[in-house]
């Protein structure tokens, strides 16, 4: 029998590959064949491991378990949105896994069913958990109800691989219409009347690249091909504009973006390219109404907007309308009849504009149709959160939704009246258990980096915790793509922070926190300003008091885990534990295939080292899984998914096997562990409860290793 308290040691099996007259030697490449049975075996051994190890924070893990389902109203409902004669909504039950999609009759436009009562005439369009029943995992990919609400579609993955199988249902009687079309990507639409259904197709690398139309009910061999996009960076997705007037085609590379638009009321015509793409230019098409709002960065880094002819085909038809200024990004635009609504960031926060119709509705002889001297500026609650715009799907409304949170503050849900400025608070997510926001606190603070730049870090803890320099502390970021840490509410955190613990977020460059500027000095050769950034941010929580230099932890997913792989091989003593989860680790071997879903999409944002030398010696130095060094490292639990089509778990599992093969630290004292979900995706386990479960399992581990068990 395997004694499961020993870690298991994959066996070396040395494959060379060379590279710019680079020899590697790769003793772990056989980890990546997910049918070999020996990986498998391998894997399992590896949980069994993991479990052995932390079998005596059983009670703790319950303990979280049960904070967090406490503090959630597990019968709950969300706040209905108005479209065409229905609301629609969605409400979960307690011991339900998933969520129930539903919707009810239509009567007073301006009063949403209470959120806290049963609602008249509910009609279910998809129960999540009966749909789930008999499958370990379950993600809803796509619903959508057509444009007269007599069909829905909806595309359901149960395997976590993210490709998905498609159902169309008919309303009225809840027949089912179609199954036919299965396997299909992200981007599932109807036309107006629900006859055809428009889906994406992936390729060999999994990428979204061909858009086909299916007539429902019939053979889909007989389905028609409408766009395939050959130029493999860039990636395909899928929408309709508000009011389903348009199908929306959006091509997509790193740096440089098209789309294409098909008139809903001709599902069988052609699609029409708004400006064929430019190297380099990045612009996003709002329909609105009797014209198009562009959001580009022509001339801008920072984004313009821009707006112009409904049938429009050239940048050449584009009119000035908006600038960004000094600390703003432009993000997009949402059009309604009377009103559009700015999405922003300015000074490294969420920000929304709105922006009025002129008196003049019609755009007659190059005369904007907004009026730009009355855009304001739209905001609730308490400075330093986020505010976004939610889900109005109608084009004729009075009234804008919006959403607001904080790190100490559960998201808001209100209605804003665009003529008189009145905000209606629909709903304030519940948090059981007597929860005082009073009771604790958030900041924004600076640190500084290597080279002299400011690093935002935000830092949150209990009212009652004093940066005196003795608190356990996690530090957290991501710093890729251009994706912003902003501000968000989460019961679960309530466990770390009534523990005392400090949660900060490091706000790194290679995110988007402060323009564009802020991204590319994070990325391609500027890449390891992202770890220097980290770590910047690491040691100003100890020299400001408000981390304990023997109790930090650093925690990361994805691209955030190829942070905690860097920053640990740069400096393995700062923290004393890491949670990598589905981390990005071995990037430079990843990159260097092109068959991988994460490889010529991704030359824009990593560099291309097949190509370049300058690359490869560059990713090379930094990539974790090639940098691991014959040290002391801290105790590290790596966490991933067999099935994650975004990072393979192989990635984790060949760091944690060169890890356990030269890191000098006793594994007693530092365990390196490994914990694969089996059947699971990018985002990990999909019921709510197992993944609270799955939350109390990393977290027991980290406050363990921070010395903090007891509220």
């Amino acid at each position: 029998m395997t004694d499961t308290r020993t870690a298991p040691r994959a066996p070396q099996r040395p494959i060379a590959r060379t590279h710019h007259g680079d020899t590697v030697i790769d003793d772990y490449a056989w980890l990546a064949d997910p049918e070999n049975p020996e990986v498998l075996a391998h894997l399992r051994a590896e949980n069994d491991y993991a479990d052995a190890v932390t079998a005596d924070l059983a009670d703790l893990r319950q303990a979280i378990f049960d904070e967090i389902k406490s503090r959630v109203q597990e019968t709950d409902l969300s706040v209905p949105v108005a479209d065409g004669p229905w609301w629609y909504y969605s409400r979960t039950i307690e011991g339900g896994q998933y969520a129930i999609s539903c919707r009810a009759p239509l009567t007073d436009r301006a009063t949403p069913p209470a959120v806290d009562a049963p609602v008249t005439g509910e009609q279910v369009l998809l129960d999540g958990n009966a749909a789930a029943a008999g499958h370990e995992f379950f993600a809803v990919g796509a619903l959508t109800v057509s444009a007269d609400h007599a069909v829905m579609a909806h595309a359901i993955d149960t395997t976590g691989d993210e490709r998905f199988d498609v159902t169309v249902v008919d309303l009225a009687t809840g027949a089912v219409l179609d199954t036919a079309v299965t396997n299909t990507g992200y981007g599932v639409e109807l036309s107006r009347d629900g006859r055809y259904l428009f889906y994406v197709r992936v390729d060999e690398a999994w990428r979204p690249h061909e858009l086909w139309r299916h007539e429902v009910g019939s053979d889909p061999a007989h389905d028609v091909l409408i766009l395939a996009e050959p130029d493999e960076r860039f990636w395909m997705g899928v929408g309709t504009s508000r009011g389903d007037t348009h199908l929306m085609v959006a091509l997509g590379s790193r740096t440089t973006s098209e789309v294409h638009l098909l008139d809903l009321r001709d599902p069988l015509g052609p699609l029409r390219c708004v400006a064929p793409r430019r190297e380099g230019v990045e612009y996003d098409v709002e329909p609105a109404g009797d014209h198009l709002l562009i959001t580009h960065n022509t001339d801008h880094k920072d984004f313009d907007v821009a707006w112009a002819p409904l049938t429009a085909t050239s940048a050449d038809q584009w009119r000035p309308l908006l600038s960004s200024g000094a600390g703003e990004r432009f993000l997009g635009m949402d059009a309604f009849a009377d009103f559009a609504v700015l999405t922003l960031r300015s000074d490294g926060l969420p920000g929304l504009r709105l922006l009025p119709r002129a008196t003049s509705v019609e755009p007659v002889d190059g005369v904007s149709p907004w009026d730009t001297a009355r855009i304001e500026s739209v905001t609730y609650g308490a400075p330093g959160g986020a505010i976004s715009a939610a889900d109005t799907p109608e084009f004729h409304t009075d009234r804008v939704r919006i959403t607001h949170e904080s790190w100490t503050r559960p998201r808001s849900v209100v209605d804003h009246v665009v003529a008189t400025g009145e905000q209606v608070l629909l709903k304030q997510q519940p948090v059981l258990g007597g929860y005082d926001p009073a009771a604790y606190a958030e900041s924004r603070e600076w640190a500084t980096a290597a080279d002299g730049v400011r690093v935002p870090v935000s830092v949150v803890r209990r009212a009652d915790v004093a940066p005196d320099g003795t608190h356990p502390a996690l530090l957290t970021g991501y710093g890729s793509y251009e994706i912003s840490s902003d501000p968000y509410f989460s019961v679960a955190r309530l466990s770390l922070l009534d523990r005392g613990v400090v949660y900060a977020v490091a706000h790194v460059r290679g995110g988007g926190e402060l323009g564009r500027d802020w991204y590319e000095q994070g990325r391609l050769a500027h890449k390891t300003n992202t770890f220097t950034d980290f770590l910047a941010c690491a040691d100003h929580l100890v020299e400001t008091g408000w981390a304990a230099p023997d109790r930090l932890a650093a925690e990361g997913g994805s691209a955030g885990g190829l942070l905690m792989g860097a920053v640990v091989n740069l400096a393995p003593q700062r923290f004393s534990v890491v949670h990598a989860q589905v981390p990005f680790v071995d990037a430079l071997t990843t990159i260097l295939d092109p068959s991988q879903p994460l490889t010529v999409g991704e030359w824009e944002e990593w560099g291309n080292p097949l190509a370049d030398p300058e690359v490869y010696a560059y990713m090379k130095s930094y990539s974790p899984y090639e940098n691991v060094a014959a040290v002391a490292h801290p105790a590290i639990l790596a966490t991933t998914s067999l099935n994650d089509t975004r990072v393979s778990y192989a990635e984790p599992a060949k760091w944690v096997a060169k890890l356990r093969e030269v890191s000098t630290s006793d594994p007693a004292e530092a365990p390196v562990l490994l914990r694969t979900e089996m059947v699971a995706g990018h985002g990990g386990r999909s019921g709510r409860y197992d993944a609270w479960h799955e939350t109390a399992w990393e977290w027991a581990f980290i406050l363990n290793r921070l010395g903090v068990r007891q509220p």
